[in-house]
């Protein structure tokens, strides 16, 4: 992730946003790969009971932390555009999650999401395993909320529990 933050953060310094996007991309991508590996390894050491209680908890709460943030930033980078599309713009944003703020009456056309409201998102998605306040309106993201759920799900119940139950 170093090897990929550096380059990310020098494009975006020089403005080159679109080569930024995509280095953050592969980024977003090579974390959720390594979240799922990761995720599958532990499931597949769970019969042999190679790892200890303590460590399968705090193994399983990375993973579910990791999860939060990672399906965060998908959210973020691929709603409206991104960042740079929602703040450039012109009038309300066609996004892909209908926020509270968006449905206020009258309608607040200067409001956009933030990077906070889609941790929000991807919290109460792993949480609740569902998004709570926000409905989810493309197929693009009803997909993504269920990839985070099906992964939350299994951290939480496989491995959670397994860790408790040996406790």
């Amino acid at each position: 992730m170093v090897v990929l933050l550096v380059p990310i953060l020098v494009t975006h310094k020089q403005r080159r946003y679109a080569l930024a996007r995509i280095l953050t991309f592969v980024a977003a991508s090579a974390l959720t790969l390594a979240l799922v590996v990761s995720l599958a390894l532990l499931i597949q050491g769970l019969p042999a009971h190679k790892d200890k209680p303590e460590e399968l908890l705090r193994s399983a709460s990375v993973l579910w932390v990791t999860n939060i943030l990672v399906f965060a930033l998908w959210y973020w980078k691929l709603d409206a555009g991104g960042p740079i599309g929602r703040d450039n713009a012109v009038g309300p944003i066609k996004s892909s999650f209908l926020f509270p703020q968006m449905a206020r009456q009258p309608a607040d056309t200067d409001w956009s999401p933030e990077f906070i409201d889609y941790l929000f998102v991807a919290f109460n998605t792993s949480t609740a395993f569902s998004p709570t306040d926000t409905a989810v309106l493309d197929r693009w993201a009803k997909v993504t909320t269920m990839l985070q759920s099906i992964i939350s799900l299994s951290v939480l119940v496989v491995l959670a529990a397994r860790a408790i139950n040996v406790l």
